[in-house]
This record gives structure tokens, C-alpha cells and sequence, in this order.
């Protein structure tokens, strides 16, 4: 048993460095593979870990903001990768050289199968760079609104106010028009449509109205609010209340909730009526002649 031991391994190791094919000059041996494998789990593994610790520990002491410094911990980890897979591949012993045999193929295959991902691919690095969005934005793209949890290279994770995550292809937010609300100022304006019925006290409601903003805590009083005339509509005079906050960008459906129930307590309060859709009816004086069935069926026949 024990003769028979070192042969079997001196067998396996030498099926392990038989060449399986040729990669340009370069043998490629089934030992070899297993070596790169182990290498490139290796470097990923301390790619997440040294980013991890370069987030936490250094950029967490900067002043930058959260979005800047994911960006530059994750363009970072990527170009750890890139630098880890060259050192694993020239490791191994294989010329990069070599590779450009599979070039063409590979440009083909990015052309036809992998455009998306590609594409996804090149806007998740703008992403990145430009910054148009960042992590903790609120953003509205495609039907989709909520705030950005993970930006990736390939998609980015955007968490509705219900709590679902929505993977959202990175190409959208390069290709499509994107509402970024925490984009540069926090500040945002938000717009409360409201139509109070005609013969109304347009003073008086402008100060209620100017009240009830100034009495929500999320409100900012500089810029104050404003009370905009926006015109004469069919039933109603229409009016839009324009308020200002910072701390109601996750969340403007519960904020604008909270304003109409305000503004529907303080409008019942005062007497003053919201009005519904109505019509008027004009009816004409006149006479309408009559006649009997069996007159008007004879006058035909």
C-alpha cells in the first residue's frame, strides 16, 4: 500500500501536466487551469475584503459623501481585479500575447450576444464616474421611483417606498430621461394641486392655505411657500400650493397625503367648499304640440 501510494499521486500529477491544447506557444495543462482557478477565487475573495476594509476604514474618515465614496471604493476593487487577473494569468505562465488569437471571436460574440450586457457593462463605469445618480438618491426612471440602494456595473438596485427592489438595467439611466430629486440641492418644491368652488373668499383661503404649509414641520420656511392662481376651471377655481422641504424626498406620496388632509380640515372649518363637477341645465320656454297615436298614424298612411 504504501509503494503503490507515491506512484498513484507521481500518475495523477503527471495526467495533471499532460496538455490539453495549445493557447498560441503556450501549453495549457489541466494543472494549470486548477492553479488559475485558485488564483482568481483568491483575488476576488481579497478584492471584496480590501474594499470592505478601504470603505469602512479610510473613506469613511473623508468628508465625502456616501454616493462618492461607494464609487471610489468600487472603481478601485475593479481595478484591483483587473491588475490580480493579469498577475493569476502571467502566474500560470500564459502570454497574454496568445490571447489574441481569440480576439476576433470574442469581438464577434460582444457584438452580436453580449451588446446588452456590454452596453449595460460601459454605463454602469459612467455611472461611476459621472455620478448622476448615487447611493441614497431618490430617482425616478422608466416608471420606476424609489431610492438607490447598490449600484453595480451590470444593474442597479433601486428600493420602492413599498419596500421592493427593482433591478433597473444601467443603460436606462444613460438612454432614458432620469428624475434624480437629491441631484446637487436637496431642496425640492413640491406641488399641491387644490380647487375651491367659485364666489369662494380667495384671500382668506390664500392665508389658510399659507398657514397649513407653514404649520407642517417638513415644510422650509425659506423659500416660503406659494400660492399659485393657476386659472378658472369648469367648477372650480384652481389653485396649486408650492412648499419646499429636504427631508420629504423618500417619501412625497405620505407628505402630499399629509397636506390634503390638513387643507380638507381647515377648508371644512371655514365654510369653504370644494367643489364637485357640476352642470347647468337651461330649459327654454315654449309650447310643444302634442298629437294622439292614431291621428299621427293616419296623417301617415
Amino acid at each position: 500500500m504504501d509503494e503503490t501510494t507515491p506512484s498513484l499521486l507521481a500518475q495523477i500529477i503527471e495526467l495533471l501536466r499532460h496538455p490539453l491544447f495549445d493557447l498560441g506557444d503556450t501549453p495549457i495543462t489541466a494543472l494549470g487551469i486548477l492553479k488559475l482557478l485558485i488564483l482568481i477565487t483568491l483575488v476576488i475573495f481579497a478584492e471584496a475584503v480590501l474594499r470592505r476594509i478601504f470603505l469602512t476604514r479610510v473613506l469613511s474618515r473623508t468628508h465625502l459623501d456616501e454616493g462618492m465614496r461607494f464609487a471610489i471604493a468600487r472603481i478601485s476593487g475593479y481595478i484591483f481585479l483587473t491588475l490580480g487577473f493579469y498577475l493569476a494569468l502571467n502566474f500560470v505562465g500564459i502570454d497574454l500575447s496568445s490571447l489574441a488569437v481569440f480576439a476576433g471571436a470574442i469581438g464577434v460574440g460582444l457584438g452580436f450576444g453580449l451588446q446588452n450586457i456590454v452596453h449595460n457593462f460601459i454605463s454602469g463605469i459612467i455611472i461611476l464616474a459621472e455620478r448622476p445618480i448615487a447611493i441614497g438618491d431618490r430617482v425616478e426612471v422608466n416608471g420606476v421611483a424609489g431610492k438607490v440602494a447598490k449600484i453595480s456595473l451590470r444593474s442597479t438596485i433601486v428600493v420602492t417606498n413599498d419596500n421592493i427592489s427593482v433591478i433597473v438595467p444601467n443603460s436606462n439611466f444613460i438612454s432614458e430621461p432620469v428624475v434624480n430629486w437629491s441631484h446637487g440641492d436637496p431642496k425640492v418644491r413640491i406641488n399641491v394641486p387644490v380647487g375651491i368652488a367659485y364666489g369662494s373668499d380667495v384671500p382668506k383661503f390664500r392665508r389658510l392655505m399659507t398657514e397649513v404649509a407653514l404649520s407642517q414641520s417638513e415644510v422650509l420656511r425659506d423659500p416660503a411657500p406659494n400660492i399659485f392662481f393657476i386659472g378658472f376651471g369648469d367648477s372650480s377655481l384652481d389653485f396649486e400650493i408650492g412648499v419646499w422641504t429636504a427631508e420629504m424626498l423618500q417619501n412625497p406620496k405620505r407628505f402630499r397625503s399629509e397636506l390634503y388632509y390638513k387643507i380638507e380640515a381647515v377648508l371644512r372649518e371655514n365654510g369653504i367648499e370644494i367643489p364637485f363637477p357640476q352642470r347647468d341645465l337651461h330649459v327654454r320656454s315654449g309650447t310643444l304640440p302634442v298629437r294622439r297615436v292614431d291621428e299621427a298614424s293616419s296623417r301617415d298612411s
